[in-house]
């Protein structure tokens, strides 16, 4: 008999979620985890960056406060005392999140896991080492940055995600973010509200070039009207330093050129998190450097699965705590309860940008009949008295059954309001169908309905 039903690598957003469903399901597991409970996630990604962004908008706000009839004394950034906070609310939600883990009877083991043989996990603490068994083993290990081979990235004064996230002391004058995808733009956003002079090169064509392009057009817009300096089509060759300056060689079309900032940070993605993983001898089948999965989460090995980052091509928490529950189901007999395949994407920029499903140009390349409808939000209640800047919502369908194929935000509270969106691509339903539901006034969703009447006239 083996020493658990359940052996979890890795308490990220998969893990833990899979841990605590799996003991709902009658299951005995553990849990093994190397760092700190929570994952990337929790410790390096989502939670600390909008904890970050929310303290910027903050002192964005007080600066600008004087517009609407209030008196406020100049003030200046604390970054010490806005990374503390950071790490406050870190600490709050890993000490909330252990005692949950704890309450519902997961044990939870520090030490590194390494998958040894079928069943088994070596756990590593210090010195000293052990095996444990189980009937399925789950690896949700996560990822790390990426770090491609660009000449002079090793320098100091180039950091990943993780790196900067630690913190400084005092404000940044200048920085260099090598990627427009979602960690560049939140950061970006972050640095440039707080007088940090920020340029961006991103290699595509657009900033977000995984979403729809308005989107990412549009964002560069707003982000060069606040200072940031956006350069796409720019790919890195090389970094240097001298005089404590950090100097960013790039080729756009053909040409070169140069940035300078006081520091750069790397975040072009992120890369599984296989390191001690896999013990000698045992090998998985791997996909594009992940971890090779089938439609229940099974790899190459028996009784061995594997979710999230570590095996998912789409990165993201809600993704992760998806696929864990959806796993547990599934190893419990029962079918997935969450619809995978409709993945909402959010970015907290300003304003938010959130996205779910198909964009009309992906829609037609797979044969689809697709409309979409677009509200510009110049007309919004709430976005005339916030002063948002550019916003829209943008609703595609198929325009011979009316149901919704995809849905794409670039407003105030864009990353709330996706949900309703996400459950109609989800379930199949028409545009008709979200027409009869009455959304409040004054509120920023009303334009969900603007942008779907806009969509009926399509038919």
């Amino acid at each position: 008999m083996n020493d658990y039903q359940l052996l979890i690598i890795g308490a990220g957003p998969g893990g833990y979620e899979a841990a605590m469903h799996a003991v709902e399901l009658g299951m005995t597991v553990a849990v093994i985890e190397k760092a700190e409970i929570g994952g990337t996630c929790l410790n390096r990604g989502c939670i600390p960056t909008k904890t970050l962004l929310h303290a910027a908008e903050m002192f964005q706000s007080a600066r600008d406060c004087a517009r609407y009839g209030l008196c406020i004394q100049e003030s200046e950034p604390d970054m010490r005392s806005i990374f503390d906070r950071k790490d406050e609310v870190g600490k709050s939600l890993r000490d909330g999140l252990g005692s949950l883990l704890e309450s519902m009877g997961v044990m939870m083991i520090e030490g590194t896991g390494t998958v040894c043989a079928e069943h088994s996990v070596s756990v590593r603490t210090g010195e000293s080492e052990h095996i444990l068994t189980g009937d399925a083993i789950l690896i949700a290990s996560g990822s790390v940055p990426a770090r491609p081979p660009i000449p002079g990235l090793e320098l100091d004064g180039v950091m990943t995600s993780d790196d900067i996230l630690k913190g400084a002391d005092k404000l940044y004058k200048s920085l260099v973010i090598i990627g427009g995808g979602v960690i560049g733009v939140e950061l970006a956003t972050f640095y440039s509200y707080l007088g940090t002079k920020v340029t961006i090169l991103e290699g595509m064509d657009r900033l977000l070039p995984n979403m729809d392009k308005e989107l990412g057009q549009n964002l560069a817009a707003i982000l060069k009207k606040q200072g940031v300096d956006v350069l796409t089509k720019s790919m890195v060759t090389g970094i240097t330093k001298e005089k404590g300056l950090m100097s960013v060689e790039y080729n756009q079309g053909g040409k070169s050129g140069v940035v300078q900032g006081e520091k750069v940070l790397c975040s072009i993605g992120r890369i599984p998190n296989l390191e001690g993983v896999l013990g000698n001898g045992v090998e998985l089948e791997m996909d594009h450097r992940r971890i090779k999965v089938d439609s229940r989460f099974k790899t190459s090995m028996p009784g061995v699965y594997a979710i999230g980052d570590v095996s998912s091509p789409v990165q993201l928490a809600h993704v992760a705590s998806a696929q864990g529950r959806a796993c547990v189901e599934m190893m419990a007999g029962q079918a997935p309860t969450t619809d995978l395949n409709t993945v909402p994407g959010c970015v907290y920029c300003q304003p938010e940008i959130a996205s779910a499903g198909l964009t009309e140009e992906e829609a037609k390349a797979r044969g689809i009949p697709a409309v979409s409808g677009k509200y510009v939000m110049f007309s919004n209640s709430r976005s005339v008295i916030h002063e948002a800047p550019r916003s829209f919502i943008k609703i595609v369908a198929n325009r011979e059954n009316h149901r919704i194929l995809g849905a794409h935000l670039m407003c105030e509270h864009a990353t709330d309001m996706i949900s309703e969106l996400t459950v109609a691509i989800a379930n199949g339903m028409a545009a008709e169908e979200l027409l009869t539901a009455m959304r409040p006034h004054p509120t920023f969703e009303e334009g969900v309905t603007d942008a779907l009447r806009a969509l009926h006239k399509k038919w």
